[in-house]
């Protein structure tokens, strides 16, 4: 008897936003764990499961035969969404890799958004970079979330396409619409952490030998910031 599927928090959180019936892609998808663990919960998805290597993408097929699923999921060998065809999947996972990294799959994938309507990212860093995409391109911020796992804390970014326009912060670019007006305890602990890295990073410029004063100006403005945040999150519990 196949064991059952188990995913990590953070994938378990990844696959909570999906509905059923979802007809989805999962970019860079290693094992092709999501899209089983998905598949196998709801009879009625259909997913793609795309790797850019051929090692990771041999295991996603193992998986997937193992699983018994390979008449709804396909696994595919290409660079970000390369792998899907024009109006094939309706909704995007991307998760595990660097905001930076997500940004420039969405960036090079257009073409094959026309049919996508909601996208789930979960960058491991720089989450503005996702966030500012999503308002560039006509994707609403629907929820988000924010969870620690083997000490890493992790967010969730689940765009939503719409016809309407809307206008973003900065602020909330950086910190995130919607855990802004949650601020739970993990958004503390990230961002006084955050705030510790930054103040380092400022003192070591500032002794630099020749100081960026652009750059040091940004990050002292971004330091502000965080710390008007926790200030008001503390004022708050």
């Amino acid at each position: 008897m196949t064991e059952e599927i188990k995913l990590s928090r953070r994938l378990l959180q990844v696959a909570s936003y999906l509905p059923k019936g979802a007809i989805f892609a999962d970019i860079g998808s290693d094992h092709a764990y999501l899209p089983c663990y998905v598949c196998k919960q709801d009879p009625s998805a259909r997913a793609i499961a795309g790797e850019v290597n051929k090692g990771p993408l041999a295991s996603a097929k193992e998986t997937i035969h193992t699983y018994q699923l390979s008449d709804v999921i396909d696994a595919r060998l290409g660079d970000g969404l390369s792998v899907l065809q024009q109006d094939e999947v309706k909704q995007l996972v991307i998760a595990g890799m660097g905001g930076a990294l997500i940004r420039s799959i969405l960036e090079n994938g257009k073409d094959k958004l026309g049919s996508v309507n909601l996208i789930i990212a979960q960058p491991n860093v720089d989450e503005r970079n996702v966030r500012s995409w999503y308002l560039d391109n006509g994707y609403i911020i629907e929820d988000e979330a924010i969870l620690e796992e083997n000490g890493h804390i992790y967010e969730i970014i689940v765009g939503k396409k719409v016809e309407d326009t809307y206008s973003l912060s900065e602020q909330q670019l950086l910190f995130g619409p919607i855990l802004l007006t949650k601020r739970n305890a993990l958004f503390n602990k990230k961002w006084n952490s955050e705030r510790n890295k930054l103040v380092r990073i400022i003192n070591q410029m500032k002794n630099a030998k020749e100081k960026d004063t652009v750059k040091i100006g940004q990050f002292e403005e971004q330091l502000k910031w965080i710390e008007e945040v926790l200030r008001n999150g503390s004022n708050d519990n």
